[in-house]
């Protein structure tokens, strides 16, 4: 598997981007802004992971998804794996990710690599979604925050 970074964000990059985050709106609203990777397999897409500045030496997850054919193989994680790199080279300090709290498979990962819960937003996708959304059978109403110390 090869790591690249992206710049034209094609409709097979849009698929992925909205399978991790189904409102188009907010995937636009980081995308100019981000740096951009995408995970190849034989000149093939199978994920993307997307990363934009937040604070001062502070790098954010805003997207990572793998294509539902290739997940449990491993590549989300070393995507992860890239980012937390990619962080060090750039001597970013901590590295943070958002995700719901319905996501139990992606909280396991992030949780495995070390990133830790540090905060809950009360019905953040209530407020900010316009469609419901359903995960593993539940209503996703509220947003975790995890991080990772990189350095310091």
């Amino acid at each position: 598997m090869k790591i690249k970074p992206f710049d034209c964000v094609s409709k097979e990059h849009y698929d992925l981007l909205l399978s991790a985050d189904p409102d188009r709106r907010m995937v636009d609203s980081y995308l100019a802004r981000a740096e951009k990777f995408e995970a190849v397999i034989d000149d093939q897409l199978v994920g993307l992971i997307v990363l934009i500045d937040t604070h001062p030496r502070t790098l954010e997850i805003v997207n990572l998804a793998v294509k539902e054919a290739f997940q449990n193989q491993g590549i989300a994680q070393r995507l992860l794996e890239f980012a937390e790199t990619w962080a060090k080279d750039q001597q970013v300090r901590t590295l943070e990710i958002a995700t719901g709290t319905t996501s139990f498979a992606q909280l396991y990962l992030y949780q495995k690599m070390g990133i830790r819960v540090i905060s809950v937003e009360r019905d953040f996708f209530t407020r900010n979604y316009q469609a419901p959304i359903i995960e593993n059978k539940l209503l996703l109403k509220d947003l975790l925050r995890l991080n990772k110390r990189i350095f310091g």
